[in-house]
C-alpha cells in the first residue's frame, strides 16, 4: 500500500482522488489500531496490575461468567491500543483536513496539537496518581459496614478508563480557550471581565464529566479552574502576538 501524499493548500484534486486518499488514511489508522492492540494485549497482564494498584490492599477484581475474563482482558488491551494508536490516527485526520487551511493556520493548529498532546499526557498521569486512587478509596469504603463490597473487573476498568478520559479532557481547557481566542470568538479581556461566568461554566463541566462520586468531581473541578485561570493569562500573551494593535476584529485565517 502506497502512503498518501498530503495535498498542498489550494492544490486541486478530483473527488476520486480525495476518496482514495480518505480510504488509504482510514486503512493506516486501522492498521495503527491493530498494532497498538497487539502491543496492549502482549502487555495486558502488566496493564491490569497497574490498573489494580489503586484498589485497597488485598482486594482484587472479580469476574462472573465463562467469557468475562477473556472479554475484560480484550477490552483493556483495546483501550491501551487506542491510546498507543491515537497519535497516528490524529495525524491521518489532520493530514486529510490540512489542505483546507492556509499555511499560517496550519502552523497554529500544529503547535496547538503538540501542546494538546502534552496536556493530555499530563491529564492521564494526574488521573492515575491522584484522581483514581482517591475515587476508588472513597467508593470502596462508602457504607462498607452495610455491604459486602466486591469490585467487578469489567465495571472497574470501565470506570478507570472514564476517569482517565475525563482528566485528559479537563487538561485540554487551555487548548479550547486559546482556540476561541485565535478564532476571535472571545478575547482575553472579555474572559477576564466575565470570570464569574467562567467559574460557573468550569464547575458545570466538572459535574457533567464522568464520575458518580463527589471526590472525582472535586478532583476534576480544581484543575479545571486552575487551568482556566492559566488559560486566560496565556491567551492575553498570545492575543498580542496573533493580533497586533489595529487588527480588525474578524475571524482569523
Amino acid at each position: 500500500m502506497r502512503l498518501p501524499r498530503r495535498l498542498r493548500h489550494g492544490e486541486e484534486a478530483t473527488l476520486v482522488e480525495h476518496l482514495d486518499e480518505l480510504r488509504t488514511r482510514l486503512i493506516i489508522a486501522l492498521l495503527a489500531l491493530a498494532a497498538g492492540f497487539s502491543v496492549g494485549y502482549a502487555f495486558h497482564a502488566r496493564l491490569i496490575h497497574w490498573l489494580n494498584a489503586p484498589l485497597p490492599a488485598g482486594k482484587e477484581p472479580v469476574t462472573f461468567g465463562v467469557a468475562e475474563p477473556f472479554m475484560t482482558s480484550f477490552v483493556v488491551s483495546l483501550y491501551a491500543g487506542f491510546v498507543l494508536a491515537l497519535p497516528v490516527i490524529l495525524w491521518q485526520v489532520w493530514a486529510f483536513l490540512a489542505p483546507a487551511f492556509g499555511p499560517q493556520a496550519q502552523r497554529t493548529v500544529s503547535a496547538l496539537t503538540a501542546f494538546a498532546s502534552l496536556l493530555a499526557a499530563g491529564g492521564l498521569l494526574f488521573g492515575y496518581f491522584l484522581v483514581l486512587p482517591a475515587a476508588v478509596h472513597f467508593l470502596t469504603n462508602f457504607d462498607s459496614s452495610l455491604y459486602n463490597i466486591q469490585v467487578r473487573a469489567k465495571d472497574y476498568y470501565s470506570f478507570a478508563a472514564l476517569v482517565e478520559l475525563a482528566t485528559a479532557v479537563v487538561f485540554e481547557v487551555p487548548i479550547v480557550v486559546l482556540g476561541l481566542v485565535r478564532l476571535r470568538v472571545v478575547t482575553a479581556e472579555k474572559l477576564r471581565r466575565n470570570w464569574k461566568i467562567g467559574i460557573v461554566t468550569m464547575t458545570a463541566v466538572a459535574v457533567a464529566l464522568p464520575g458518580v462520586d463527589p471526590v472525582t468531581t472535586c478532583f476534576e473541578a480544581v484543575p479545571l479552574l486552575v487551568l482556566y485561570a492559566g488559560s486566560v493569562a496565556l491567551a492575553a500573551v498570545f492575543e498580542r502576538r496573533w493580533f497586533p494593535a489595529g487588527t480588525p476584529a474578524v475571524a482569523a485565517e
